[in-house]
């Protein structure tokens, strides 16, 4: 069992900046693949970014070039730094971690990101 707790989210202007971060807790932290998702009012939750036990990164289409996963092993922190926000971007977002070769997402709780003027 892995209990993630995300931080970072809030109101920004389009255009502005935040970073989010997710904590793990977990003493095998640098084994899971983790990920950012996010889920906008009636839509589905949908893939933002993941990064690889490896550091190999994967990002959804919309938000390649404006944002940017990473991970602090020593940390046991995943991180999205989100710039050049568009409104569109307005949703809860969700971090996970899996095992690789396994089904099972573990979830954090969440965080509300709102891009609005």
């Amino acid at each position: 069992q892995v209990q993630l707790v995300e931080s970072g989210g809030g109101l920004v202007q389009p255009g502005g900046s935040l970073r989010l971060s997710c904590v793990a807790s977990t003493s095998i932290f640098r084994t899971y693949v983790m990920g950012w998702y996010r889920q906008a009012p009636g839509k589905q939750r949908e893939l933002v970014a993941n990064i690889g036990v490896g550091g190999r990164t994967n990002y959804a289409d919309s938000v390649k070039d404006r944002l940017t996963i990473s991970r602090d092993n020593a940390k046991n922190t995943v991180y999205l730094q989100m710039n050049s926000l568009k409104p569109e971007d307005t949703a809860v977002y969700y971090c996970s971690a899996r095992l690789p070769f396994e089904a099972t997402n573990y979830w954090g709780q969440g965080t509300q990101v709102t891009v609005s003027t």
